[in-house]
Protein backbone atom coordinates (compact mmCIF):
# COMPACT_ATOMS: atom_id res chain seq x y z
CA UNK A 1 0.00 0.00 0.00
CA UNK A 2 1.39 3.40 -0.74
CA UNK A 3 0.69 6.89 0.95
CA UNK A 4 -2.49 8.29 0.61
CA UNK A 5 -1.23 11.58 -0.68
CA UNK A 6 0.77 10.16 -3.73
CA UNK A 7 -2.78 8.93 -5.62
CA UNK A 8 -4.14 12.67 -5.79
CA UNK A 9 -2.31 15.29 -9.02
CA UNK A 10 -1.98 18.35 -9.95
CA UNK A 11 -3.07 17.79 -13.62
CA UNK A 12 -5.03 15.33 -15.66
CA UNK A 13 -2.57 13.99 -17.44
CA UNK A 14 -0.84 13.73 -14.38
CA UNK A 15 -3.54 11.99 -12.76
CA UNK A 16 -4.30 9.83 -15.98
CA UNK A 17 -1.00 8.46 -16.09
CA UNK A 18 -1.18 7.74 -12.49
CA UNK A 19 -4.45 5.51 -13.30
CA UNK A 20 -2.62 3.97 -16.23
CA UNK A 21 0.41 2.96 -13.27
CA UNK A 22 -1.48 1.77 -11.04
CA UNK A 23 -3.92 -0.43 -13.32
CA UNK A 24 -0.54 -2.08 -14.71
CA UNK A 25 1.19 -2.65 -11.55
CA UNK A 26 -2.04 -4.32 -10.61
CA UNK A 27 -2.09 -6.20 -13.60
CA UNK A 28 -4.88 -5.07 -14.86
CA UNK A 29 -5.47 -3.78 -18.63
CA UNK A 30 -7.26 -0.24 -19.13
CA UNK A 31 -9.96 -0.05 -21.97
CA UNK A 32 -9.13 3.85 -23.38
CA UNK A 33 -12.20 5.43 -24.67
CA UNK A 34 -10.66 8.50 -26.75
CA UNK A 35 -11.85 11.95 -26.12
CA UNK A 36 -12.01 13.86 -29.87
CA UNK A 37 -10.47 16.73 -28.62
CA UNK A 38 -6.89 17.66 -27.08
CA UNK A 39 -6.49 18.60 -23.42
CA UNK A 40 -5.20 21.67 -22.08
CA UNK A 41 -1.37 21.18 -22.65
CA UNK A 42 -2.45 19.15 -25.93
CA UNK A 43 -2.50 15.83 -24.01
CA UNK A 44 -4.63 12.91 -25.20
CA UNK A 45 -7.86 12.73 -23.35
CA UNK A 46 -9.83 9.25 -22.62
CA UNK A 47 -12.45 7.74 -20.18
CA UNK A 48 -10.04 4.90 -18.91
CA UNK A 49 -11.82 1.61 -17.75
CA UNK A 50 -10.62 -0.43 -15.62
CA UNK A 51 -12.39 -3.82 -14.62
CA UNK A 52 -10.64 -5.53 -11.47
CA UNK A 53 -12.65 -8.96 -11.32
CA UNK A 54 -14.11 -12.01 -13.38
CA UNK A 55 -16.31 -10.34 -16.82
CA UNK A 56 -19.27 -12.49 -15.79
CA UNK A 57 -19.02 -11.87 -12.39
CA UNK A 58 -22.91 -11.62 -10.63
CA UNK A 59 -22.18 -8.57 -8.54
CA UNK A 60 -20.74 -5.42 -9.89
CA UNK A 61 -19.84 -2.55 -8.15
CA UNK A 62 -18.84 0.71 -10.11
CA UNK A 63 -16.45 3.78 -8.97
CA UNK A 64 -16.73 6.67 -10.85
CA UNK A 65 -15.19 10.00 -11.19
CA UNK A 66 -14.71 13.33 -12.70
CA UNK A 67 -18.26 13.32 -14.12
CA UNK A 68 -17.85 16.97 -13.33
CA UNK A 69 -14.78 17.48 -14.45
CA UNK A 70 -12.78 19.29 -11.84
CA UNK A 71 -14.08 17.13 -9.77
CA UNK A 72 -12.22 14.47 -10.90
CA UNK A 73 -9.02 16.01 -9.00
CA UNK A 74 -10.94 14.51 -5.95
CA UNK A 75 -12.31 11.09 -7.44
CA UNK A 76 -8.94 10.07 -9.22
CA UNK A 77 -7.02 9.80 -6.31
CA UNK A 78 -9.92 7.64 -4.61
CA UNK A 79 -9.73 5.24 -7.37
CA UNK A 80 -5.83 5.10 -7.30
CA UNK A 81 -5.74 4.66 -4.28
CA UNK A 82 -8.24 1.67 -4.32
CA UNK A 83 -6.31 0.09 -7.15
CA UNK A 84 -3.24 0.10 -5.22
CA UNK A 85 -4.60 -1.12 -2.22
CA UNK A 86 -3.75 -4.99 -1.75
CA UNK A 87 -6.26 -5.59 1.45
CA UNK A 88 -9.31 -4.13 -0.38
CA UNK A 89 -8.58 -5.80 -3.69
CA UNK A 90 -8.23 -9.20 -1.42
CA UNK A 91 -11.69 -8.21 0.31
CA UNK A 92 -13.47 -7.59 -3.42
CA UNK A 93 -12.07 -11.36 -4.26
CA UNK A 94 -12.96 -13.08 -1.51
CA UNK A 95 -16.58 -11.65 -1.66
CA UNK A 96 -16.69 -12.17 -5.39
CA UNK A 97 -17.56 -9.00 -6.33
CA UNK A 98 -16.11 -7.75 -9.68
CA UNK A 99 -14.65 -3.38 -9.71
CA UNK A 100 -15.24 -1.80 -12.41
CA UNK A 101 -13.47 1.58 -12.46
CA UNK A 102 -14.23 4.37 -14.98
CA UNK A 103 -11.79 7.20 -14.65
CA UNK A 104 -12.63 10.49 -16.15
CA UNK A 105 -16.14 10.43 -17.14
CA UNK A 106 -15.80 14.14 -18.63
CA UNK A 107 -11.74 14.34 -19.38
CA UNK A 108 -12.13 17.26 -20.56
CA UNK A 109 -13.26 19.48 -18.07
CA UNK A 110 -11.06 17.52 -15.82
CA UNK A 111 -8.19 18.68 -18.01
CA UNK A 112 -9.36 22.13 -18.60
CA UNK A 113 -10.60 22.82 -14.77
CA UNK A 114 -14.00 23.67 -16.00
CA UNK A 115 -16.94 21.77 -14.20
CA UNK A 116 -18.63 20.86 -17.81
CA UNK A 117 -17.77 19.12 -20.65
CA UNK A 118 -16.47 20.23 -24.20
CA UNK A 119 -20.00 21.08 -24.59
CA UNK A 120 -20.73 23.25 -22.00
CA UNK A 121 -23.14 20.52 -20.48
CA UNK A 122 -23.25 19.38 -17.20
CA UNK A 123 -23.64 16.00 -17.87
CA UNK A 124 -25.51 15.06 -14.53
CA UNK A 125 -29.19 17.10 -16.30
CA UNK A 126 -27.79 15.52 -19.82
CA UNK A 127 -29.40 11.65 -19.10
CA UNK A 128 -32.66 12.75 -20.86
CA UNK A 129 -35.29 11.33 -23.26
CA UNK A 130 -34.43 13.90 -25.93
CA UNK A 131 -37.37 12.79 -28.01
CA UNK A 132 -39.49 14.53 -25.62
CA UNK A 133 -39.79 18.47 -24.25
CA UNK A 134 -37.49 19.30 -22.04
CA UNK A 135 -37.54 20.08 -18.23
CA UNK A 136 -38.05 23.97 -17.69
CA UNK A 137 -36.75 26.38 -15.28
CA UNK A 138 -38.15 28.75 -14.86
CA UNK A 139 -36.53 30.27 -11.77
CA UNK A 140 -33.14 29.84 -14.02
CA UNK A 141 -34.46 32.43 -16.38
CA UNK A 142 -35.03 34.66 -14.15
CA UNK A 143 -31.80 34.93 -13.24
CA UNK A 144 -29.37 33.81 -15.95
CA UNK A 145 -28.56 37.85 -16.51
CA UNK A 146 -27.60 38.30 -13.17
CA UNK A 147 -25.18 35.21 -13.48
CA UNK A 148 -23.46 35.84 -16.00
CA UNK A 149 -22.71 39.55 -16.03
CA UNK A 150 -20.86 42.44 -18.62
CA UNK A 151 -17.79 42.08 -15.89
CA UNK A 152 -15.86 40.19 -13.87
CA UNK A 153 -16.03 40.43 -11.00
CA UNK A 154 -19.35 41.91 -10.79
CA UNK A 155 -20.06 45.32 -10.42
CA UNK A 156 -21.82 46.84 -7.67
CA UNK A 157 -25.27 46.85 -9.19
CA UNK A 158 -24.59 43.08 -10.32
CA UNK A 159 -23.80 42.00 -6.40
CA UNK A 160 -26.78 44.44 -5.27
CA UNK A 161 -29.63 42.89 -7.47
CA UNK A 162 -27.98 39.41 -6.64
CA UNK A 163 -28.22 39.72 -3.26
CA UNK A 164 -31.44 41.47 -3.32
CA UNK A 165 -32.47 38.14 -4.98
CA UNK A 166 -30.83 36.06 -2.34
CA UNK A 167 -32.69 38.17 0.77
CA UNK A 168 -35.97 37.56 -1.28
CA UNK A 169 -36.01 34.42 -2.15
CA UNK A 170 -33.42 33.06 -0.03
CA UNK A 171 -29.93 30.99 -0.50
CA UNK A 172 -31.92 27.24 -1.09
CA UNK A 173 -34.05 28.97 -3.71
CA UNK A 174 -31.48 30.73 -5.60
CA UNK A 175 -28.91 27.50 -5.57
CA UNK A 176 -32.04 25.34 -6.60
CA UNK A 177 -32.58 27.93 -8.91
CA UNK A 178 -29.09 27.69 -10.54
CA UNK A 179 -28.52 23.98 -10.18
CA UNK A 180 -31.61 22.32 -11.01
CA UNK A 181 -30.48 22.04 -14.52
CA UNK A 182 -31.74 24.14 -17.41
CA UNK A 183 -31.66 23.67 -21.48
CA UNK A 184 -32.76 26.98 -22.80
CA UNK A 185 -29.35 28.78 -22.70
CA UNK A 186 -26.33 27.02 -23.80
CA UNK A 187 -24.13 28.98 -22.78
CA UNK A 188 -25.39 29.01 -18.89
CA UNK A 189 -24.75 27.72 -15.78
CA UNK A 190 -26.05 23.42 -15.39
CA UNK A 191 -26.80 23.04 -19.47
CA UNK A 192 -28.57 19.97 -19.50
CA UNK A 193 -28.01 19.88 -23.18
CA UNK A 194 -30.18 19.47 -26.29
CA UNK A 195 -28.96 16.05 -27.54
CA UNK A 196 -26.30 13.47 -26.07
CA UNK A 197 -22.86 14.27 -25.06
CA UNK A 198 -19.82 12.02 -25.78
CA UNK A 199 -19.44 11.14 -22.68
CA UNK A 200 -22.96 10.63 -22.10
CA UNK A 201 -23.13 8.05 -25.28
CA UNK A 202 -19.43 6.48 -24.22
CA UNK A 203 -20.45 5.81 -20.78
CA UNK A 204 -23.65 3.89 -22.09
CA UNK A 205 -21.39 2.06 -24.37
CA UNK A 206 -19.72 1.18 -21.01
CA UNK A 207 -22.74 0.11 -19.13
CA UNK A 208 -23.32 -2.21 -22.28
CA UNK A 209 -19.86 -3.57 -22.38
CA UNK A 210 -19.36 -4.50 -18.69
CA UNK A 211 -22.92 -4.40 -16.74
CA UNK A 212 -25.06 -6.55 -18.64
CA UNK A 213 -23.82 -9.81 -16.99
CA UNK A 214 -24.09 -8.73 -13.40
CA UNK A 215 -27.22 -9.28 -11.39
CA UNK A 216 -26.57 -7.05 -8.68
CA UNK A 217 -24.90 -3.57 -9.57
CA UNK A 218 -23.53 -0.94 -7.32
CA UNK A 219 -22.51 1.93 -8.30
CA UNK A 220 -20.22 4.89 -6.00
CA UNK A 221 -20.16 8.26 -8.09
CA UNK A 222 -17.41 10.81 -6.57
CA UNK A 223 -18.20 14.31 -6.25
CA UNK A 224 -17.17 17.83 -4.56
CA UNK A 225 -18.55 21.09 -3.72
CA UNK A 226 -21.82 20.45 -1.84
CA UNK A 227 -21.74 20.45 2.16
CA UNK A 228 -19.17 21.23 4.77
CA UNK A 229 -15.36 20.49 4.15
CA UNK A 230 -14.34 17.11 4.07
CA UNK A 231 -17.64 15.59 4.93
CA UNK A 232 -18.71 12.47 2.17
CA UNK A 233 -22.65 13.24 1.98
CA UNK A 234 -23.85 9.94 0.74
CA UNK A 235 -27.19 11.19 -1.72
CA UNK A 236 -29.32 7.95 -2.69
CA UNK A 237 -28.60 8.06 -6.75
CA UNK A 238 -31.24 5.43 -8.04
CA UNK A 239 -34.40 6.20 -9.23
CA UNK A 240 -37.53 7.24 -6.76
CA UNK A 241 -38.01 3.87 -5.36
CA UNK A 242 -39.13 2.62 -1.84
CA UNK A 243 -37.04 -0.72 -2.16
CA UNK A 244 -34.15 0.81 -3.50
CA UNK A 245 -33.77 2.94 -0.88
CA UNK A 246 -34.39 1.13 1.85
CA UNK A 247 -31.48 -1.24 0.72
CA UNK A 248 -29.52 1.91 0.33
CA UNK A 249 -30.10 2.91 3.96
CA UNK A 250 -29.35 -0.48 4.96
CA UNK A 251 -25.74 -0.92 3.16
CA UNK A 252 -24.90 2.73 3.77
CA UNK A 253 -26.62 3.83 7.09
CA UNK A 254 -29.29 5.89 7.73
CA UNK A 255 -27.96 8.96 7.36
CA UNK A 256 -27.99 8.58 3.79
CA UNK A 257 -29.92 11.50 2.38
CA UNK A 258 -32.16 11.97 -0.79
CA UNK A 259 -33.40 14.39 -3.84
CA UNK A 260 -36.62 13.07 -3.39
CA UNK A 261 -37.70 13.95 0.23
CA UNK A 262 -35.61 16.96 0.71
CA UNK A 263 -32.81 15.78 2.86
CA UNK A 264 -29.81 15.66 0.75
CA UNK A 265 -27.98 19.25 0.31
CA UNK A 266 -28.46 18.69 -3.39
CA UNK A 267 -31.84 20.37 -5.38
CA UNK A 268 -34.23 17.91 -7.22
CA UNK A 269 -32.52 16.97 -10.27
CA UNK A 270 -33.53 15.31 -13.35
CA UNK A 271 -31.10 14.05 -16.03
CA UNK A 272 -29.43 11.60 -13.76
CA UNK A 273 -26.36 9.80 -15.34
CA UNK A 274 -26.95 6.57 -12.91
CA UNK A 275 -30.48 6.34 -14.73
CA UNK A 276 -28.63 5.06 -17.71
CA UNK A 277 -28.13 2.27 -15.36
CA UNK A 278 -31.58 1.31 -15.68
CA UNK A 279 -31.77 1.89 -19.62
CA UNK A 280 -28.65 -0.36 -20.00
CA UNK A 281 -28.51 -3.12 -17.62
CA UNK A 282 -32.27 -3.76 -16.74
CA UNK A 283 -31.23 -7.08 -15.62
CA UNK A 284 -29.41 -6.03 -12.97
CA UNK A 285 -31.18 -5.00 -9.20
CA UNK A 286 -29.21 -1.65 -9.19
CA UNK A 287 -28.32 0.26 -5.93
CA UNK A 288 -26.20 3.54 -5.57
CA UNK A 289 -24.88 6.78 -4.22
CA UNK A 290 -23.05 9.80 -4.73
CA UNK A 291 -20.71 10.53 -2.31
CA UNK A 292 -20.63 14.53 -2.12
CA UNK A 293 -17.59 16.13 -0.48
CA UNK A 294 -17.88 19.41 0.86
CA UNK A 295 -15.28 22.05 0.35
CA UNK A 296 -16.38 25.54 0.43
CA UNK A 297 -19.37 27.71 0.93
CA UNK A 298 -22.16 27.87 -1.42
CA UNK A 299 -21.88 31.02 -2.35
CA UNK A 300 -18.08 30.35 -3.02
CA UNK A 301 -18.97 27.61 -4.93
CA UNK A 302 -21.77 29.36 -7.35
CA UNK A 303 -19.64 32.95 -7.36
CA UNK A 304 -16.18 30.74 -8.21
CA UNK A 305 -18.82 29.00 -11.46
CA UNK A 306 -20.39 32.15 -12.49
CA UNK A 307 -16.93 33.35 -12.80
CA UNK A 308 -15.59 29.80 -14.87
CA UNK A 309 -18.82 30.64 -17.34
CA UNK A 310 -17.53 34.05 -17.74
CA UNK A 311 -14.44 33.12 -18.50
CA UNK A 312 -15.35 30.69 -21.05
CA UNK A 313 -17.55 33.62 -22.75
CA UNK A 314 -14.70 36.10 -22.68
CA UNK A 315 -11.57 34.09 -24.01
CA UNK A 316 -9.83 37.86 -24.31
CA UNK A 317 -9.49 38.31 -20.52
CA UNK A 318 -6.14 39.48 -19.28
CA UNK A 319 -3.98 36.20 -18.22
CA UNK A 320 -3.96 37.34 -14.24
CA UNK A 321 -7.69 37.17 -14.03
CA UNK A 322 -8.03 34.41 -15.89
CA UNK A 323 -5.13 32.43 -13.26
CA UNK A 324 -7.37 33.77 -10.64
CA UNK A 325 -11.09 32.81 -11.52
CA UNK A 326 -9.19 29.21 -12.68
CA UNK A 327 -7.70 29.01 -9.05
CA UNK A 328 -10.97 29.88 -7.63
CA UNK A 329 -12.71 27.28 -9.16
CA UNK A 330 -10.08 24.54 -8.43
CA UNK A 331 -10.53 26.03 -4.54
CA UNK A 332 -14.35 25.34 -5.06
CA UNK A 333 -14.27 21.65 -6.03
CA UNK A 334 -10.73 20.52 -4.34
CA UNK A 335 -9.31 21.19 -0.62
CA UNK A 336 -5.42 20.84 -1.08
CA UNK A 337 -4.64 19.78 2.13
CA UNK A 338 -3.45 16.31 3.50
CA UNK A 339 -6.23 16.35 5.83
CA UNK A 340 -8.68 16.91 3.87
CA UNK A 341 -7.67 14.49 0.89
CA UNK A 342 -7.44 11.91 4.00
CA UNK A 343 -11.18 12.32 5.03
CA UNK A 344 -11.97 11.42 1.49
CA UNK A 345 -9.99 8.38 1.43
CA UNK A 346 -10.55 7.43 3.97
CA UNK A 347 -14.59 7.77 3.58
CA UNK A 348 -14.67 6.60 -0.11
CA UNK A 349 -13.42 2.90 0.80
CA UNK A 350 -15.47 2.87 3.78
CA UNK A 351 -18.35 3.34 1.83
CA UNK A 352 -16.75 0.99 -0.97
CA UNK A 353 -16.72 -1.25 1.36
CA UNK A 354 -20.34 -1.56 2.70
CA UNK A 355 -21.35 -1.86 -1.18
CA UNK A 356 -19.28 -5.11 -1.00
CA UNK A 357 -20.63 -6.16 1.62
CA UNK A 358 -24.50 -5.39 0.59
CA UNK A 359 -24.00 -7.15 -2.70
CA UNK A 360 -22.43 -9.78 -1.24
CA UNK A 361 -25.42 -10.36 0.93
Amino acid sequence: MTDIQTGFSKSYAEARQKFLNAAKSAGLSVDANIHPLKGRDGEELAMDVVLDGAPDAQQLLIVSSACHGVEGYCGSGVQIHALQNTAWRDACKASGVAVLYIHALNPHGFSHVRRVTHENVDINRNFQDFTKPLPANDAYQEIHPLLLPEVWPPDAANAAATAQYIAQRGMKAFQAAVSKGQHDFPDGLFFGGQAPTWSNLTVRQVLQKYGQQCQKMAWIDLHTGLGPSGVGERIFACADDAAAYTRAKAWWGQGITSIYDGSSTSAFLTGLMWMSAYQECPQAEYTGIAMEYGTQTQDLVIGALRGDHWLHLHPEAPDALRQQIKQALMDAFYVDTDEWRTQIVDQAMDAMQQAITGLSE
